[in-house]
């Protein structure tokens, strides 16, 4: 298990708090918002595989969302903060925030992942990988 001083030294301080305090970034401001390239998303505190780029689809909610995860990949929480009731996701290996998952995504399945930029990376496919 690492060490609460790891985290802060390993992350940037927004990550660390999205990651590990369980903050929320601001919206419309995430490096990987507008992200449209093929590749996978990973946890930026673990590395693990968390989505599929295409999975990921653009609802206007101001983070990347995604209709569904790895699976696996994420464990599902509740969260009554902010006087509602909502799904928190974390990621299943080393448990660090995520974001929060609704039942109102457009697609057939049903689902909005919608995740904080800040609380992952992404490893561009290229085309060479497909052989």
């Amino acid at each position: 298990m690492t060490s609460d001083n790891k985290w802060k030294a390993s992350l940037s301080e927004e990550a660390y708090k999205v990651c590990r305090l369980g903050h929320t970034e601001a919206p419309y401001t995430g490096a990987l918002l507008h992200n449209h390239k093929k590749g996978t998303y990973h946890c930026v505190c673990c590395d693990a595989l968390l989505f599929d780029s295409s999975t990921k689809f653009d609802s206007g909610c101001g983070w990347p969302s995604f209709d569904l995860a790895v699976e696996g990949a994420v464990r599902y929480l509740e969260d009554q903060s902010h006087g509602m009731v909502r799904t928190e996701i974390r990621c299943s290996a080393c448990d660090s925030h995520l974001g929060h998952v609704f039942d109102d995504g457009p697609t057939e399945t049903g689902q909005r992942y919608c995740v904080n930029s800040v609380s992952m990376t992404f490893a561009e496919q290229n085309d060479e990988s497909k052989s």
